[in-house]
């Protein structure tokens, strides 16, 4: 028997996607598989406590979406708690332990080490679950596991990350209980493809699953729509990396969903490249539900572009906008200010750009998390001595450690970047202003985290993208 527990307890709350595919691909291999939510559970203890009282798995696995909430300056990392609820499993059970999760698989051998869990899967996890248990029953050759950490003769071992060439999950998303996520969290979601072939200096996507993008069937993702849309959940985010990159397989997945009428009864949202996005796929977005549009601008000042690695330039953002416009699609930029190289004038240029082109919202996101494995690591290093680097903000003590919440802000915007951006805003209320370094207790932030005036708006009727949301209580609730 395998217990799957969703250890995410984020608000809103976000459906465990991973687990509900995991789940789903262990039961059609003959394991008997159950889902314990701790999300859901008003008492997690207590939850734990009650489910290993009447249940004896072989093995327990324990999802981690989220390393910290990606954020200054709250830099919440949500690593100790983690590691608090392997040790209360360790208390009801004598399972092994298995952690997994986008978030576990940017940090596979720390994680395992860190929480004392006895193994881990590095990328996917619905084959290497299935494996893991074969082992667990069998011989225990754990190095034909794909992805697998695992100890030995004291120390850990690894094998490569598991991101199979062909992606194929399952599509009755009947694991979890998803009308609850959807009536508390106000979307569900929905994965196109996993991986992404871009090299934006800072991402960890790439190291959690895969420098190469995997598509799924179009006819695939359109069937657990459609079972989405059956559970009462009609409001979707992709968790795509880009949902246009390949644009083509993008393209096929709009017109399976419109071929089946499915945007007449599913709005969606998705995360997007800047570019490849012409009128052609605007236009089949919009006919298979697409209604906001959330892309990766990052930075319009073309030199901070280049530094990140992007290959659109600010010409393309404003095209991406009016092609939005067009086509009846809400349309948020997400800035990334204060990377290696940002200055006060290329963050002002920024800024004014935007307020000329006119998307909906634009997110004035500050700091760089700096992930080990990365292209921002290698430059920020590069730098000197971490520990003297003006640069690096974090909340913690002692030597520099990019496994806990450490950012960076170019010193070139100056002591306060945040007041910085904030006069350069200038009240324009299209923009989620960052926040100082001591966060405010208003809620008000961009962050989502935690986020109270959003958990309120989603437990009124709100539903959507979080960035369209919060638009529209600005707008006084006005629908999108």
């Amino acid at each position: 028997m395998l217990t799957l527990i969703n250890t995410n307890r984020m608000e809103p709350l976000i459906a465990p996607i991973g687990l509900d595919y995991v789940a789903g691909a262990a039961q059609a291999a003959g394991v008997e598989t159950e889902v314990l939510d701790l999300a859901l559970a008003g008492d997690p203890a207590a939850a734990l406590r009650g489910h290993f009282a009447r249940r004896d798995p072989r093995l327990v696995g324990l999802t981690l979406r989220n390393v910290d909430d990606c954020f200054w300056p709250s830099a919440e990392w949500f690593v100790p708690d983690l590691a608090e609820t392997v040790g209360r499993v360790r208390e009801v059970t004598d399972a092994a332990i298995v952690l997994g999760g986008v978030g576990y698989s940017i940090f596979p051998r720390r994680l395992v080490e860190f929480t004392g869990a006895d193994f881990g899967i590095h990328g996917d996890g619905e084959a290497a679950v299935v494996a893991l248990v074969g082992e667990l029953e069998g011989g225990r050759r754990f190095g034909r596991v794909p992805g697998l950490v695992w100890r030995e003769d004291g120390g850990l071992r690894g094998n490569p990350p598991a991101w199979p060439e062909r992606l194929s999950l399952a599509t009755a998303r009947g694991a979890i209980d998803n009308a609850a996520y959807f009536r508390l969290g106000g979307q569900g979601a929905v994965e196109t493809k996993r991986g992404c072939d871009r090299r934006c200096i800072y991402c960890a996507d790439p190291l959690a699953k895969g420098p190469r993008v995997r598509r799924r069937h179009p006819a695939e993702v359109a069937d657990e729509i459609g079972s989405l849309a059956a559970q009462g959940v009609d409001v979707l985010h992709t968790a795509d990396s880009e949902f246009n990159v390949p644009a083509d397989h993008a393209a096929a997945v709009c017109e399976e969903l419109a071929r089946r009428r499915l945007g007449e009864r599913v709005r969606w949202y998705a995360y997007l490249a800047v570019t490849p996005f012409e009128a052609q796929l605007a236009g089949a977005m919009r006919r298979a539900g697409c209604v906001g549009i959330n892309f990766t601008g990052d930075s319009a000042a073309d030199a901070m572009l280049a530094a990140y690695r992007h290959p659109h330039r600010r010409e393309d953002l404003a095209s991406a906008i009016r092609l939005c416009r067009e086509n009846g699609i809400a349309v948020m930029i997400d800035l990334l200010l204060g990377g290696p190289g940002e200055t006060a004038e290329t963050a002002a240029e920024t800024i004014a750009f935007l307020k000329r082109a006119g998307p909906d919202c634009a997110g004035a996101a500050l700091g760089i998390r700096i992930y080990p494995g990365t292209e921002a690591a290698d430059r920020v290093a590069a730098e000197g001595p971490l520990e003297e680097n003006a640069g690096i903000r974090r909340r913690y003590e002692g030597p520099v450690d990019f496994f806990r919440p450490t950012f960076y802000i170019s010193p070139a915007l100056g002591a306060n970047p945040a007041a910085l951006v904030k006069d350069l805003i200038a009240g324009d209320e299209r923009f989620f202003e960052p926040a100082e370094e001591v966060a405010g207790e208003d809620g008000k932030g961009y962050n989502y985290n935690d986020n109270t005036p959003l958990v309120e708006a989603i437990g009124r009727g709100e539903r959507g993208a979080y960035w369209d949301i919060l638009r529209r209580m600005r707008r006084g609730g006005q629908p999108a």
